[in-house]
């Protein structure tokens, strides 16, 4: 019984201690030619669809998660830069905070998205479900690939804490 309970105590360490590694280690994503690190708290999850190149859980205060996701569809994919935006902050019932800001990281042109009110959550032509005070915080790369769109949503108070270590992120990556 002493080892039985000796096996079991050091593979319940080393579970506890794989996770705990996992969870502090960031994760290196690769799009389009572009390294990202993900910051530390961000958790990877399966992508739930082909459209999405990587998928992240954000913990929030109380359970109230956000979720990023990157998408890259080759050169010319998806639309433009405007036509993303607007189609993001439409899937809002009356998007507030809207904020659009251009830059340049390096040569790379950048654009920032930001929006909260009602988020109309589900697919593009099915049902929506609405999800009050929810917040979007995108960033739209103009790679030399083409585009890359990282898109969060999720509870208002959780995007917005991301909002520095969104942009940090996508600094680190371009700024080589």
């Amino acid at each position: 019984m002493k080892i039985s309970n000796t096996i079991h105590s050091a593979f319940s360490l080393f579970f506890l201690l794989s996770l705990s590694a996992r969870l502090i280690q960031a994760e290196t994503v690769e799009v389009a030619g572009y390294s990202f690190s993900s910051p530390s708290n961000w958790i990877s999850s399966v992508p739930t669809s082909k459209m999405r190149k990587a998928q992240f859980k954000v913990p929030g205060e109380k359970g109230k998660d956000a979720e990023v996701a990157f998408f890259y569809f080759g050169g010319g994919g998806a639309g433009g830069v405007k036509a993303n935006v607007d189609r993001w902050m439409s899937q809002f019932e009356d998007a507030k905070g809207i904020e659009v800001k251009n830059t340049t990281i390096g040569d790379t042109p950048v654009t920032y998205a930001q929006a909260h009110g009602t988020f109309l959550s589900g697919r593009a032509f099915g049902p929506k479900t609405p999800l009050e005070n929810y917040a979007l915080l995108a960033a739209i790369i103009e790679g030399k690939n083409g585009s890359i769109f990282i898109k969060m949503t999720g509870p208002k108070e959780t995007v917005e804490s991301q909002l520095s270590v969104l942009k940090k992120m996508v600094l680190d990556s371009l700024d080589k």
